[in-house]
């Protein structure tokens, strides 16, 4: 089974990787008892607390960033390979690396609009909380700033390994 793990996943977690996992399991569990708490002040007691719906959003678009960073981190976000898994040597590294390329001038983007949007929406706050918009909008551009981050890293690994080292996947069947 370990020979199917990505290298990554092989070697032993660090503190900061297992306490992110914690985090994102609190924040995901916080997430889900909010839900459950209203869910039953809604059909049990015919109350709401409205703070509740907002705040279980917020956790929502907060988890979904986490996990992409921890996908991207893992290198297990989506992907289709098709074609390039049929490359091998300089052919499969040009590729990749303008796919990274691609990728990293998708996440300027996300920065920059998220900025935008931060900017945008700095005078208004929520309805039920009053929560700044700041302090939500603002996840979108930190968040992708983490993973362009990760995918700079990425580059520069692509970059400095030999061409040889790119091998077509065989075929599975």
């Amino acid at each position: 089974m370990s020979e199917l793990m990505p290298e990554k996943e092989q070697a032993k977690e660090s503190a900061g990787e297992v306490a992110f996992q914690g985090f994102c399991a609190a924040v995901f569990l916080g997430m889900i008892g909010l839900v459950f708490y209203n869910a039953i002040l809604r059909y049990v007691f015919r109350a709401s607390f409205a703070p509740s719906e907002e705040w279980a959003r917020f956790l929502f678009m907060y988890i979904t960033f986490f996990g992409a960073i921890e996908a991207f981190y893992r290198g297990r976000h989506i992907s289709v390979d098709m074609f390039t898994g049929m490359l091998h040597g300089v052919a499969r590294k040009n590729v990749d690396i303008v796919a990274q390329l691609l990728a990293l001038g998708a996440l300027l983007v996300l920065i920059i609009g998220g900025i935008t949007l931060v900017q945008q929406t700095m005078d208004t706050t929520t309805v039920a909380t009053g929560i700044n918009m700041t302090f939500v909008n603002g996840t979108l551009p930190l968040m992708a700033t983490a993973v362009f981050i990760i995918r700079v890293r990425e580059l520069i690994a692509t970059i400095k390994r030999p061409a040889s080292a790119f091998l077509a996947k065989a075929k599975e069947m």
